[in-house]
């Protein structure tokens, strides 16, 4: 049985007694495997990783745990144990002149499968905070939320921060921002209508605001990959 269950902080004394009581249940997330997810026993979370290439899991003791670390990157609980830690570009390396511009947002999205369960992030370039994450959301393309990412973060800053640097790999995303437009070739569906909802907010925010934000194409071969990604490759 897959589970999704995300707004855990106001959880009542009665589910806190139930999870004490069963210490020994186990909780397994899959950030990618065939069905991204969290499950309630090592079957359900197999099916989901046996003969998937470099899937990505773990089990936690409770619930809240398994569905906290579902939202958060992968790499916060395998192999690396800080929160907020993120691989230090190889663009650091570089004389100054040849980095990116250190006063950024770096975006990025990622999707296990096409369609499939999409997310994206914001990342500030130089200390390699996460600055905004939305999803997992069902029946998403990875175009599509890099195009949301963008949009979210320029939304976030163009009255504040005006001219702040917003990096994207994508050139499909950067083109459908220039277009005021998301091109996809996505049908929508009941599964996908959330992720449809959030495209049409973001057109019509391009269509009715004007920001001076340079958006411009993140040199993943001059500086490694961009600071959001997820390191799901």
């Amino acid at each position: 049985m897959q589970i999704y269950i995300f707004l855990l902080n106001n959880k009542t004394q009665s589910n806190q007694n139930k999870e004490l009581m069963a210490k020994k249940q186990k909780y397994y997330t899959v950030w990618d495997g065939k069905t991204p997810g969290v499950y309630d026993s090592w079957k359900e979370c197999e099916n989901q990783i046996k003969g998937y290439e470099n899937a990505k899991f773990k089990s936690f003791d409770s619930l809240t745990e398994a569905n906290n670390a579902f939202v958060s990157p992968w790499y916060n609980y395998i192999g690396k144990n800080s929160e907020s830690k993120i691989v230090t570009p190889d663009y650091k390396n570089l004389p100054h002149s040849e980095q990116p511009v250190l006063d950024s947002i770096a975006v990025d999205a990622a999707c296990s499968g096409n369609p499939g369960m999409m997310e994206y992030r914001g990342v500030d370039v130089r200390t390699g905070y996460q600055i905004f994450h939305l999803g997992p959301l069902e029946q998403g393309t990875n175009n599509i939320g890099e195009f949301l990412a963008i949009v979210h973060a320029i939304a976030l800053f163009y009255k504040n921060n005006p001219s702040i640097t917003i990096y994207s790999d994508s050139n499909t995303a950067l083109s459908w921002i220039k277009n005021k437009k998301a091109k996809t070739k996505l049908e929508p569906n009941q599964q996908n209508r959330p992720i449809f909802n959030l495209i049409q907010r973001a057109e019509k925010w391009l269509q009715e605001n004007t920001f001076s934000n340079p958006v411009l194409k993140w040199d993943t071969e001059k500086w490694g990959e961009i600071p959001a990604d997820f390191g799901r490759k």
